[in-house]
């Protein structure tokens, strides 16, 4: 048995889906973060489980042949970028192993083709969303200031950041002259909201960017809502368009409630435009600060277009898209289709479908909003029967409902995008142990340095 405080000399042998290693010490199972295989380190147990047990390393003996400097100074306590100590090559790796182990593993399915991962063009300055909280941070000096940050993993204990190497340049500059200027007495009124008590006002800064126009939108959200509040925040709003002219759009949205929800449902918009325009795959796309929008638009792009060739649309086909968010996927197909219909449960998001297929000029789609399961089902009993089925469905994956559906309107193709590999492989399982067979499965990396991959399958309804 391991114990507590125990040190012992031990090689990374393997990596987890969490991006840990792992290395067996007493024939048991110690997960480790912020190590690489081949590691050999000496590592102090932390917590002992009754089959496992965690370690962190107290001195590194011999470093992996996959080790690289960290560029960031707070990986280790942000804990966002599990992958940031080692080469991309090496992540591309074990992402990859990720997904084939996992419909291994969960699916005990064997594709009939694998192909390589679809790796990032760059691993940095890639995301087109950010939303740092707002908060009053202690120093060990017992001084405290208001700070944007982030949260460290599996709590709401704010880390301070000021700069983070996923998100734009822009996002930097925009964050620390926020709080630059919130630390001044001319906008006393925007104090940091406290989630215990309650009290206070700015709660998170949420900012995006259009990846093709690099239109940015500020949004202030925050807890409380009068016209002092939004007169500071108007004020703060011009400051920043001077000194960064890329942004047309400052909001604010106000959520009252004791949530972790982020956004409330009130919005009003303070300076410029209320939304700000990007293209998708050729597809115009207006967003609000509640659109849903791929926070990877250049990868986002990529694996559109692997689905569009894997799902080999043709002119008389009609593709039915489920979970269809703002009817990216589908709209980037509907010049090669008869029909697209896309389905999506938020409201919202459909108005914003609806919105980009007209803006495109695309007179062949339509747009449902309802649960997928519902409407697919729905669709099944009215005798629909669509030639293809796309599913890019939440992390929870596709319940059964759906997934009967999808099996009664027999598609001679499904094409699956999924953010969970594992949920991805028991949905693969259910739809080929009932009539399909599962012809390609391929990896995708749309947040580099984090524990995240994705995959794109294509399923095959097999006539016998």
């Amino acid at each position: 048995m391991l114990a507590k405080n125990q040190v012992f000399t031990a090689e990374i042998t393997d990596i987890t889906s969490e991006g840990s290693g792992v290395c067996r010490i007493n024939d048991i199972a110690v997960f480790v973060p912020n190590t690489a295989v081949g590691d050999v380190a000496e590592i102090k147990i932390v917590k002992v489980m009754s089959k496992y047990a965690y370690g962190i390393v107290e001195k590194l003996i011999t470093p992996s042949a996959d080790r690289i400097e960290p560029i960031c100074p707070k990986y280790k306590i942000c804990g966002g970028c599990v992958f940031m100590h080692m080469s991309y090559e090496a992540e591309c790796r074990i992402k990859s192993n990720i997904v084939t182990e996992a419909f291994a593993r969960i699916g005990h399915l064997v594709p009939k083709e694998i192909l390589p991962i679809f790796s990032s063009d760059s691993i940095e300055g890639y995301r087109n969303k950010a939303q740092y909280p707002y908060a009053d941070y202690k120093y060990t000096d017992n001084t405290v200031f208001p700070k944007f940050g982030f949260y460290a993993p599996r709590s709401h204990r704010l880390v301070p950041v000021t700069y983070c190497v996923l998100q734009p340049v822009a996002f930097g500059d925009i964050l620390r002259h926020c709080e630059e200027e919130l630390g001044t007495a001319d906008f006393n009124a925007i104090t940091p909201y406290n989630e215990e008590s309650g009290n206070g006002v700015l709660r998170h800064l949420y900012i995006r960017q259009g990846f093709h126009s690099k239109e940015i939108m500020v949004c202030f959200v925050t807890a409380k809502d009068n016209n002092h509040i939004r007169k500071q925040l108007t004020d703060l709003g011009n400051a920043l368009i001077a000194d960064t002219p890329e942004i047309k759009s400052v909001m604010m949205n106000v959520n009252p409630q004791k949530t972790n929800v982020i956004l409330g449902k009130k919005t009003v918009c303070l300076i410029g435009k209320d939304t700000i325009a990007d293209t998708l795959c050729g597809v115009p796309v207006s967003l609000s600060p509640q659109s849903f929008y791929q926070v990877n638009t250049a990868q986002a792009e990529k694996l559109f277009a692997e689905a569009k060739r894997l799902a080999a649309p043709k002119k008389d086909e009609l593709l039915l898209d489920l979970y269809c968010g703002a009817g990216a996927i589908g709209l980037s197909m509907a010049d090669t289709v008869g029909k697209v219909i896309g389905v999506e449960v938020v409201p919202q998001a459909i108005e914003d479908a609806k919105a980009n297929a007209k803006r495109a000029g695309i007179s062949n789609a339509e747009f449902f909003a309802g649960d997928a399961g519902e409407i697919a089902a729905k669709f099944a009993a009215e005798g629909r029967k669509p030639d293809i089925i796309v599913l890019d469905p939440p992390r929870k994956g596709c319940d059964t409902l759906t997934l009967d559906a999808c099996l009664e309107m027999a598609p001679s193709r499904i094409v699956t995008i999924s953010c969970n590999p594992s949920t991805a492989a028991r949905d693969a399982a259910y739809l080929c142990e009932n009539g399909f067979t599962l012809d390609v499965l391929r990896p995708a990396d749309f947040f580099p340095r984090t524990k995240h991959v994705e995959c794109v399958v294509l399923m095959s309804r097999n006539e016998s």
